[in-house]
């Protein structure tokens, strides 16, 4: 098990303290909490990552916590999973030209 959790279905209206506080509950230490923000318009995007100092913290986070209602909403919360790369690159498409009859 690995020590690093995503939480979701935050809602807009929960503090990062607020978040923080609940995730100290009965002793467990937060290394790191990151509320994921829009880059745009800086509002939450209703989840977030925290890392735990060890694994069974972890695992007692997600036992007592997922489902857990907080600020109005359900939380979901699980082992976070390692970011997919995303495909793209290079652009589609484009070829050649026209051309036509002179």
């Amino acid at each position: 098990m690995a020590t690093r959790l995503y939480i979701g279905n935050l809602s807009w209206d929960t503090t990062e303290d607020a978040l923080q506080a609940v995730l100290s509950e009965n002793g467990r230490s937060v290394k790191d909490l990151q509320m994921v923000t829009d880059r745009e318009t800086g509002r939450p995007r209703g989840f977030a990552f925290a890392e735990f100092g060890t694994a069974d913290e972890a695992q007692q986070a997600i036992e007592q916590m997922d489902g857990m209602n907080l600020d109005g909403r359900n939380l979901r919360v699980n082992e976070a999973q390692e970011r997919q790369p995303r495909g793209g690159g290079r652009g589609g498409g484009g070829g050649g030209g026209g051309g036509g009859r002179w």
